[in-house]
């Protein structure tokens, strides 16, 4: 069977096989439910305890802050609905540059009489400092600033915008799912500069789909989406996917533990990728700012991206468009827009995104398959025209 090279990592991860093997049981002998009082059920509960003890280590959290969902885009959802249900309606701010799973629950939030201000961003992508204070200064109730751009991979300065969101006595939240195993994450210095909650998946770092959590302060009071037997704390009722949460703890030990070999590893093959990328004519978004090791956000001018995309793949390599969640959607990325770039050269945006196995003679092999495929649509171009 035909395998191209894999070089879409911030959309998903391939399963580590450790993972697999430490959930494999609670497909089969191990099934019990963990609200149960019998064994099987302590079984499950004691699994689910102790993956919530690994996911906690490897963000700087308590257990109990520790709220597992079925989803990054559900814990998304928690948060933001979740602590809209608790205030009266005002003003939410989030970032220009959100993933659509905090843009769109923002916006059932507007239609439901919240104030909406979209937090602009700088042509590299960080955060406008002006605009951001306009948006304080409105009253803000509730502030979502993604930490790592799942497009571009631009880093923004959480602390510091999260200071000046504790001084207004603001509820802050961040979506930290590109950044788990790609940098430090430490929740409670992030709690102490005033941040509430933040948001980490499993299947970005090799482990299951169906498995992401809400780390919460506890002081934090949020609505649960989902009301039922009263599993999390209250707040995400229903049945726990057992296996998958087992499989979320050993996934981040075990990124927690190669993070630093692995940043260093990607920086390397994201500059090998980068010069060649620059001598081939690419444009690289956000190059200016401070980004994730793994991730490159490109474009040719005159070349679509989707049609690059769809050749890259027949030729070997498997790259995106942009983000797997609006994949869906024809429009150019949003990210772009909100960075000044222009409808036209956003349609040639490419993101390509590193993963811990990716290789240097990938990397060269990639740009050799990249070089002769802009020769060919290039030259079906100057014929067509």
């Amino acid at each position: 069977m035909f395998a191209p090279v894999y070089l879409d990592h911030n959309a998903t991860t391939p399963l580590d096989p450790r993972v697999l093997e430490a959930m494999l049981p609670y497909f089969a002998e191990q099934f019990g439910n963990a609200s149960s009082r019998h064994e099987y059920g302590r079984a499950a509960r004691r699994a689910i305890d102790a993956a919530r003890g690994q996911v906690a280590a490897a963000v700087g959290a308590h257990p109990t802050e520790v709220i597992f969902t079925g989803s990054g885009s559900e814990a998304n959802n928690l948060f933001l609905k979740g602590a809209a249900a608790n205030l009266k309606p005002g003003v939410l701010a989030v970032s220009a540059v959100e993933h659509p799973s905090v843009r769109e629950p923002a916006k059932d939030l507007a239609r439901q009489g919240w104030r909406l201000h979209e937090i602009a961003v700088d042509a590299e992508g960080r955060i406008s400092a002006s605009d951001y204070q306009e948006a304080l200064a409105a009253g803000a109730k509730i502030v979502s600033v993604i930490l790592a751009n799942n497009e571009t991979g631009v880093l923004q300065d959480i602390p510091a915008l999260a200071g000046q969101a504790r001084a207004t006595g603001t509820w802050f939240h961040t979506d930290a799912v590109q950044a788990l195993g790609k940098m430090e994450l430490d929740f409670r210095l992030l709690n102490q500069a005033g941040v509430h909650a933040l948001t980490v998946s499993a299947h970005k770092i090799c482990g299951p789909k169906g498995a992401a959590a809400l780390v919460l302060d506890k002081r934090v009071e949020l609505r649960p989406l989902i009301s039922g037997g009263g599993q999390e704390r209250g707040l995400r009722s229903g049945t726990e996917n057992v296996a998958a949460i087992v499989g979320f703890g050993l996934a981040c030990e075990i990124a927690v533990a190669r993070r630093h070999e692995g940043i260093a590893v990607l920086a390397a093959l994201r500059s090998q990728l980068e010069r060649g990328l620059a001598q081939q004519g690419a444009t690289i978004f956000g190059q200016g700012a401070t980004r994730l090791a793994n991730t490159i956000f490109f474009a040719f001018p005159e070349i679509d991206g989707e049609t690059l995309v769809a050749k890259l793949d027949r030729a070997g390599f498997a790259v995106a468009s942009g983000s797997a969640c609006s994949s869906a959607s024809p429009e150019p990325s949003h990210v772009l827009r909100a960075m000044g770039v222009s409808p036209e050269f956003s349609r040639g945006a490419v993101r390509l995104s590193l993963g811990m196995g990716s290789s240097k003679q990938q990397a060269t092999a990639f740009l050799s398959a990249l070089a002769e495929t802009l020769f060919q649509l290039r030259r079906l171009t100057a014929l067509a025209g």
